[in-house]
């Protein structure tokens, strides 16, 4: 079954906001449309290029500090106790640049949010490496929502191609839209980030999506902080269970996702 979407509740957005630079007038000609829509991409691919050469850059300046400072890093990161104590030392600070690290990986989809998530629970214990996944989750949320809403592709297409949406025909169709999202977020390894984005582009309102984004996440996020943590306190048993049962979710999660699939939900 074609899986491509036409005209739904997830292109309404971005169909509205390319209609809104057509001039009052009557419209422009073929090739003045053609020219408008060339301009858009032309502009949207630099946007893109600078967010990614903005990422290359900073990482590249992490990469030369770990060159530079890296045995000494390790060291110190190797002892569990020095790290705790720093984080009680500098209490706020500390979490304050946890959460934004976060918060920042789920604004720069292509990133992946397990180290930051194993950093949180091997650092803040536990629980409270789980609350601060969950806050920084909720503000990247927000601001991804409120971003798309506002300027529509212009926000998505810095990280997607409009060709992403063949793959997610159901985000046309609302009356199951939160189901399968939130069945897509609990599952481990599937394109949460994606999806944070496209929601801004569909009818779903912001209260669901923030739900959905934030405690949908919870499987993840808890397995990470968990595993990290118990290393953190010398107990490499539950360590391990937690990395177990983190790897035994995610070929579950898999396996479900891949039927939802064959039943054409996703």
């Amino acid at each position: 079954m074609d899986k491509t979407p036409a005209t739904g509740a997830a292109l309404q957005v971005p169909l509205a906001t390319a209609e809104a630079h057509l001039p009052a007038d009557g419209g422009p000609t073929v090739q003045t449309a053609d020219a408008a829509r060339s301009t858009r991409r032309l502009s949207r691919g630099t946007r893109r290029a600078l967010v990614i050469a903005v990422a290359v850059l900073v990482l590249a300046a992490i990469g030369v500090a770990c060159w530079e400072y890296l045995p000494g890093v390790y060291a110190w990161l190797t002892d569990a106790e020095a790290v705790r104590a720093y984080v009680a030392d500098h209490a706020v600070l500390s979490r304050l640049a946890m959460v934004g690290i976060n918060a920042l990986q789920v604004l720069l989809a292509f990133l992946p949010g397990e180290p930051v998530e194993l950093a949180s629970g091997y650092a803040f214990g536990f629980l409270e490496g789980t609350l601060l996944c969950l806050v920084a989750s909720a503000v990247a949320s927000t601001a991804i929502f409120a971003a798309v809403r506002a300027w529509g592709w212009r926000v998505v297409g810095l990280f997607f191609d409009r060709s992403h949406l063949e793959r997610f025909g159901w985000l046309n169709n609302v009356r199951k839209l939160e189901l399968v999202m939130l069945i897509v977020f609990l599952i481990p390894g599937t394109p949460k980030d994606f999806l944070t984005y496209f929601a801004g582009l569909t009818r779903m309102r912001y209260l669901p999506v923030l739900a959905i984004t934030t405690l949908g996440r919870i499987p993840s996020i808890v397995t990470s902080t968990m595993a990290a943590s118990a290393f953190g306190d010398g107990n490499y048993a539950a360590a391990i269970a937690a990395v177990v049962v983190a790897g035994v979710l995610i070929v579950a999660g898999g396996v479900a996702y891949k039927r939802l699939e064959a039943h054409e939900l996703v």
